[in-house]
């Protein structure tokens, strides 16, 4: 590793610090109710959808009201792929021929779970209006209803026997209107004014220098980019994503890009604590978040710096070139990864299909952890905190005492809610997996390990709702689409819903006062075994999967055995 490189990581980790708190303030002050300046506008839409904002939801009114949103935008977004060869603004002329009935469900159901997985090229299927209309709505609607569930969950914390956990519409459209969309403007003229394209023009034909004729994408990129990152989104316009020039020109857009990514999920681990009382928690959780993030960001820089030993065995030295764009380099390419995959952003600007074996490991596992290294736009702060009640109820196991957190006894709805969630995700990745490696239909461009962890990073990333793709296997077929498509179904629903539960569960219960025998949520020992809980868990669950793809390719690859 360079200086330079080192550098790099530490300013970004550093300014990611410095943004958590007023970031944090800002959400609590939002969800609160506090801000008011758009209040007219909030009227409106809760009388266009006859919504009354004072009146709250039990938790299970709460997952309804967010199931049904969920479904028509669903619909919504899926209509309109299928239609999109009747619709204006389509220059290209993309008819639905190109967008099947298996590839519209996958799609439809990528950009309503937050995970922006793309079988396709989308300068290349896609439509301005279904670019705009379906896909950049739902980067904000489905950021804004992961942010909402995360609010509700750390009520349930700061209540005590309430029957309520908020109103899922007021907190959808506050999120909306306060958070995502004010500071998407902010980022979508900032990209504009560094080279991000912004415009509705057709395509351009140009020849080359070498004579031969070109097609240049043209498009609205930088609206969608803002929300893509900002929301964890992650979808590009482009099919090289955030390593098009278009999407990413410069070394400043991309260093802005990474800070959007986190931004929102660091705040939240203050917004946390400041709605709790007790601000020391949401330290506690940022600082367990920040272990895991800069042990996975080493470990990526270090294996691409040191390089391929089969290049050095013939004398070419130096790091690992290959799949990054040169005017961003190793560290960046590799805190880029990081990053991506710690968040359930699944922006790319390298290819990850070729990351070393070790380099690729610490994406997959990232994402397996359940995106809980700050992870996606509220899917991070409730995927963190299932990951706390399990630590307390370990620790309550090794003492003999009942589990506590914030106050609140941890009990068998509230343990057995998190193993659900938990055990569907991992289920999802591995089954899927086991059948893909059997029927699965697409193509794999490796073979051996590095074709098994291209099948396993595909199913990874779907159930943790993330859209990166090692890109060495081609999904776009019947099979792929409609299993990666339940698998992120899976790994969204199946983990909001029982954390809905918990929310519900722990609101209704009075607060216990702090003894001499309740375990400290906020110090060194409980981060430390917050982070032992979600490497332990991930390693156990994972950890036979993981041999058979990146760790048996690194020593093979040692022994100079190449596929």
């Amino acid at each position: 590793m360079t200086s330079n490189g080192v550098l790099q990581v530490v300013v970004f980790f550093l300014l990611i610090v410095l943004a958590a708190r007023p970031f944090g303030v800002y959400m609590a002050r939002v969800f609160s109710g506090e801000f008011a300046f758009l209040r007219a506008m909030e009227r409106f839409f809760y009388r266009v959808v006859g919504v009354d904002a004072n009146q709250e939801q039990h938790w299970t009114q709460y997952a309804g009201s967010l199931l049904s949103f969920s479904f028509v935008s669903f619909l919504f977004t899926y209509l309109l792929q299928r239609l999109q060869g009747v619709l204006p603004l389509n220059p290209a002329g993309f008819g639905t021929e190109v967008m099947t009935p298996e590839l519209a469900f996958n799609t439809a159901v990528s950009f309503v779970t937050n995970t922006n997985w793309q079988a396709y090229g989308g300068e290349s299927t896609m439509s301005y209006l279904v670019q705009m209309a379906a896909l950049t709505v739902q980067n904000f609607a489905s950021a804004a209803a992961g942010l909402a569930v995360a609010i509700a969950l750390t009520r349930g914390f700061a209540r005590q026997q309430a029957s309520s956990i908020g109103n899922f519409w007021v907190d959808l459209t506050r999120g909306v209107l306060y958070v995502l969309l004010p500071l998407s403007v902010v980022g979508a003229l900032f990209f504009c004014s560094q080279g991000v394209i912004q415009n509705l023009s057709a395509y351009t034909q140009v020849t080359t220098v070498e004579g031969r004729t070109q097609v240049i994408a043209q498009g609205p990129v930088a609206s969608q980019e803002a929300i893509k990152m900002l929301g964890t989104n992650g979808g590009g316009f482009f099919n090289a994503n955030s390593s098009h020039p278009f999407e990413n020109p410069t070394p400043l857009t991309n260093l802005v890009q990474m800070l959007m990514i986190f931004v929102i999920p660091a705040g939240l681990t203050y917004t946390f604590g400041r709605m709790t009382g007790d601000q020391r928690q949401g330290w506690a959780i940022f600082s367990a978040m920040a272990v895991l993030f800069l042990a996975g960001v080493f470990v990526v820089y270090g294996m691409e710096q040191a390089g391929n030993p089969e290049l050095a065995r013939l004398g070419v030295v130096g790091g690992n070139m290959e799949g990054k764009e040169v005017r961003f380099g190793i560290a960046a390419t590799a805190l880029f990864a990081t990053i991506t995959t710690a968040a359930s952003c699944g922006a790319v600007n390298g290819m990850h299909d070729s990351l070393t074996p070790l380099g690729g490991l610490v994406p997959l596992f990232n994402m397996q952890t359940g995106e809980v290294i700050f992870g996606g736009v509220g899917a991070g702060l409730y995927g963190v905190l299932l990951f706390a009640v399990l630590a307390v109820f370990i620790a309550g196991l090794m003492v003999g005492r009942t589990p506590e957190y914030l106050g609140k006894k941890i009990e068998g709805k509230e343990v057995k809610m998190a193993m659900l969630a938990m055990i569907a995700t991992a289920a999802a990745i591995l089954l899927f997996t086991a059948a893909g490696s059997v029927v699965g239909t697409g193509t794999l461009n490796n073979a051996g390990p590095h074709g098994f962890a291209e099948i396993l990073y595909a199913y990874t990333s779907a159930a943790a709702n993330n859209g990166s793709a090692f890109a060495g296997i081609g999904v776009n077929t019947p099979w792929y689409n409609v299993t990666l498509g339940i698998a992120m179904l899976v790994g969204r629903f199946f983990i909001i819903i029982p954390m809905l539960a918990v929310a519900g569960s722990l609101a209704a219960k009075k607060k216990l006062p702090v003894t001499t025998g309740t375990l400290p949520t906020h110090g060194p020992l409980f981060v430390t075994l917050l982070v032992g809980t979600i490497v332990i868990v991930g390693a156990l669950t994972f950890f036979p999967a993981l041999s058979l793809s990146p760790i048996a390719e690194h020593f093979l690859l040692l022994e100079g055995r190449l596929f």
